[in-house]
């Protein structure tokens, strides 16, 4: 039998599909439904949702699970599996469902999961698969009822996939009302007035499949074509950002509640309607009154033709490699889910950013191909590991290039300095990269890495005094001199004794100098470099104590994440650097190939 996560693999194309018949429809209406910034950005949270329920579902459905098994108040198994009891589990599904999803739009907590889902500013059926990741930590409670009245796993799973899929096509403006079908069920024109957030729809219209449960309980309300919808949250995302979607409200929360100064409201913060704010933060930190008007704006940050381009090959790519992913994820074990999570939840952030103009596109596929050479290795994939690998450091070298090739660059001789040393670190890493890949070549690759840490340390000079920071020299030194300490101590052999101490002081004074420039410039490019100097020695702390000590755990896997992390900051805060020199730390400034629009930051409403 199929798992859900199958036939979600199975039912995409007929999504993709529908999405494209209503494009069309639209178009020929004379009324694009559809932004393709924010299209990929719904459909990316969908992906990430079915993506992270590979592992809450050993939660939601382990509890239901247990809860059949142990305290079910009644045992009818074949009435369930017959034909009145698989439609009275479906009723019974979308009753849960309609105290879920309106609990959801009136307790914070519950609405910090699921404001993902209402987000955007559009409203079509690209819309309905945009969903939330963290639903499920508390949503299963609300079918508890149903485990208690001893409900099979097996028909809870099968009625609450079609409770789901059922609410795709009501996500579209291109159906209008439908008379008496309205009035019974949840319909394309009773689903817009739950997205809006027009004063007269909010907080309306709340089931799933059957819109009786509103017209019962008072919070139905039937669209007025007078008053067009308006859609969104109260209180913007305004960003591409995935994980930044899923955490905006969340980490709204925990700022109102660590500021309460009433233990009480620190608490209530979490349980009160969305919204809702201790008087104390509220003076504090005041927010703009709601604006319909304002809302009414629709973000959009522009994108060139070869962004639009790529954004589209590289979504592509991400919903083939999720296919594959979902479609084998329940026979694999944990720690193979989460490596390729890993590298699907990497494509699927860097999408966003190259499309918001935070970073450039080669370094949106620099961050995919180190995430998929760690992988790679982690899980011994040989082959694919050799291709990976050096084409991380090939990415970052193009990437270089491209802003080498800008005007404002080529025209100063100092920006020209600093871009041929971060580009001989680079050749130096990919060498010692190549070498570390080959048998009996660990010494010309320590020494390539040797040299590449030279280059930076060369690099971060350019724009600070030698060491201006005591404390960040004397930490570094007593770090690095504790980790050599630990690597003779443990059977580090008499002939590297030399060579690594070398490799210890260069990559120390490298970082040393790194956070002392931070402390000069004080901008947040530097901090990046500061911070990727930093996961250098981590890197190369766990590389040493694996190779010399002991054996660690998915030592590849940390060894290469922040040997990738430590690259892509410093790579990203030296070209930002270099690109605008006097900038402040929010400044911004959009790579080769981008418009030149200026970020803009994610919401914090």
């Amino acid at each position: 039998m199929l798992s859900p996560s199958q036939v979600i693999v199975l039912a995409t194309p007929v999504f993709f599909a529908l999405i494209a018949v209503e494009w069309i429809i639209s178009l020929r209406r004379g009324r694009n439904a559809y932004g393709l910034a924010d299209a990929i950005s719904s459909l990316n949270l969908g992906v990430l949702s079915q993506t992270s329920a590979v592992f809450t579902k050993l939660l939601t459905l382990g509890i239901y699970t247990a809860v059949v098994s142990h305290i079910s108040l009644i045992q009818a198994d074949s009435f369930w599996m017959s034909l009145p009891g698989w439609l009275l589990a479906l009723v019974f599904y979308d009753f849960c469902y309609y105290w879920l999803h309106r609990m959801g739009h009136e307790v914070g907590v519950l609405w910090a999961a699921h404001a993902v889902h209402h987000q955007s500013q559009a409203y079509n059926l690209s819309t309905a698969l945009r969903q939330t990741s963290s639903g499920a930590l508390l949503g299963w409670v609300f079918y508890l009822p149903m485990a208690l009245a001893g409900v099979p796993p097996l028909v809870f799973a099968v009625v609450g996939l079609i409770d789901l899929l059922y609410q795709f096509w009501v996500h579209t403006e291109q159906v209008k009302k439908l008379g008496w079908f309205d009035r019974w069920f949840c319909a394309p024109s009773n689903h817009r007035v739950h997205h809006a957030v027009n004063d007269r729809y909010l907080d309306k219209n709340y089931g799933g499949i059957l819109i009786i449960w509103d017209r019962l309980f008072g919070t139905y309300k039937t669209e007025d074509d007078e008053e067009p919808c308006v859609y969104g949250t109260r209180g913007l995302l305004q960003s591409w950002d995935p994980l930044w979607a899923n955490a905006s409200v969340y980490r709204q929360l925990a700022h109102d509640s660590w500021h309460a100064r009433s233990w009480l409201d620190k608490a209530r913060v979490w349980f009160k309607p969305p919204g809702w704010r201790p008087a104390d933060v509220a003076q504090r930190f005041p927010k703009p009154a709601f604006d319909l008007d304002q809302h009414r704006i629709i973000y959009a940050p522009p994108m060139s033709r070869a962004l639009r381009w790529f954004a589209g090959l590289l979504f592509a790519t991400l919903v083939a490699g999720t296919s594959v992913f979902l479609w084998h994820a329940d026979q694999s074990p944990l720690s193979t889910n989460l490596i390729w999570f890993g590298v699907l939840l990497t494509g699927q952030w860097a999408l966003g950013a190259a499309m918001q103009g935070r970073i450039g596109l080669w370094m949106a596929l620099m961050l995919q191909s180190g995430a998929l050479a760690a992988a790679t290795a982690a899980l011994g994939l040989q082959e694919w590991h050799w291709l990976f690998k050096p084409a991380t450091m090939i990415f970052a070298l193009i990437y270089i290039a491209s802003y080498a090739n800008s005007s404002s660059i080529s025209t100063r001789k100092s920006s020209k300095k600093q871009t041929l040393l971060l580009t001989a670190a680079i050749v130096f890493s990919l060498c010692g990269d190549i070498s570390l890949m080959l048998e009996g070549l660990f010494i010309p690759g320590l020494v390539s890495f040797l040299l590449a840490h030279l280059c930076y340390l060369a690099l971060f000079k350019q724009n600070a005094p030698w060491f201006p920071s005591r404390k960040a020299l004397l930490g570094v030194a007593a770090f690095g001199i504790v980790m050599y300490a630990y690597l003779w101590s443990h059977g580090l052999p008499a002939a590297l004794r030399l060579p690594v101490a070398a490799y210890v002081g260069v990559i120390a004074l490298m970082a040393a100098q790194a956070w002392g420039r931070y402390q000069v410039l004080g901008h947040r490019h530097a901090l990046l470099v500061a911070l990727g100097a930093s996961f250098f020695m981590l890197s190369d702390s766990v590389l040493a104590i694996n190779r010399f000590a002991q054996p660690l755990p998915w030592s590849a896997i940390w060894v290469l994440l922040t040997y990738y992390a430590a690259q892509a900051l410093i790579v990203q805060g030296v070209l930002q650097h270099v690109n605008h020199p006097s900038a402040d730390a929010t400044a911004h400034q959009p790579a080769p190939f981008e418009d030149s629009t200026s970020i803009l930051q994610p919401s914090k409403g």
